[in-house]
């Protein structure tokens, strides 16, 4: 559980708590093992005996749990599974229906704000992530627990070079926007996100790095009071979901 490294060399994930673990239940990875306390047992038997894999199932009281994992755990429900393989962009676009939208985050380091984010993302219709070098993986335990999940429904991308990725996807028509708040104040409802976009959000603390800045179409900021200079990543990714959210009521593909 505190090995997050090695989690990801051995291409694994931890999922807590019942809500993550059904919708886990409900998708085509492989779950390894499931831990939890003898009160989960019955609630979660009919969702563990439709899985098509053998799963081993490890028993435990929740203060033997929380002593293995080394953490306090509000539910003690936990299940280890087979990280998804990072998509192609040929196939995130061959897959994705128009009119496309896309997150591409560029250094975000904040593993609970990424969940959050993708989070927000699946929430507002977003059809795939695209990470950049520098950011964190989304399969990380505390990221999946603050998706509540919904990672699962999220193909991700995981880009060598954020800023060439972006100039493909410029190639291919779809519109990159930096969610940039130090720009020429062209203010976020005064783009157009009803067409093929990508909203290219950067770290809590940088922002996005000059070389993506430079990839993109435009940038574009929230407006706020003067006393704050910037959203937390996952609030400003909200504001960007909704807006091309309501820009596209009513258009179809």
């Amino acid at each position: 559980m505190r090995e997050q490294e090695d989690h990801q060399q051995q291409k694994i994930f931890v999922a807590e708590g019942d809500k993550v673990l059904r919708r886990l239940f409900e998708t085509k990875m492989e779950i390894i093992s499931v831990l939890l306390p003898a009160k989960w047992v019955e609630s979660l038997a009919p969702a563990l005996e439709s899985r098509p894999e053998k799963i081993d199932v490890f028993v435990a009281s929740k203060e033997i749990i929380e002593k293995l994992v080394g953490f306090h755990v509000h539910q003690g429900v936990m299940a280890l599974a087979k990280i998804p393989a990072s998509q192609s962009l040929p196939s995130v676009l061959e897959k994705s229906a128009n009119p496309r939208l896309f997150v591409a985050v560029d250094g975000l380091s904040g593993v609970e704000n990424l969940g959050v984010l993708i989070r927000n993302a699946v929430a507002f219709g977003a059809q795939a992530i695209i990470l950049g070098p520098t950011s964190n993986h989304p399969y990380l335990r505390r990221s999946v627990r603050s998706s509540m999940g919904t990672i699962f429904k999220l193909p991700f991308i995981e880009a060598e070079n954020l800023a060439a990725t972006l100039k493909l996807l410029r190639a291919q028509k779809v519109r990159c926007i930096a969610a940039h708040p130090h720009t020429d104040r062209k203010w976020l409802w005064q783009t157009d996100l009803t067409s093929d976009c990508c909203i290219v959000l950067g770290s809590e603390g940088v922002g996005i790095s000059p070389e993506v800045l430079e990839a993109c179409d435009e940038a574009v900021a929230i407006p706020m009071s003067s006393e704050v200079d910037s959203l937390n990543v996952a609030s400003a990714a909200a504001a960007f979901f909704y807006e091309a959210k309501r820009q596209r009521v009513g258009i179809k593909s």
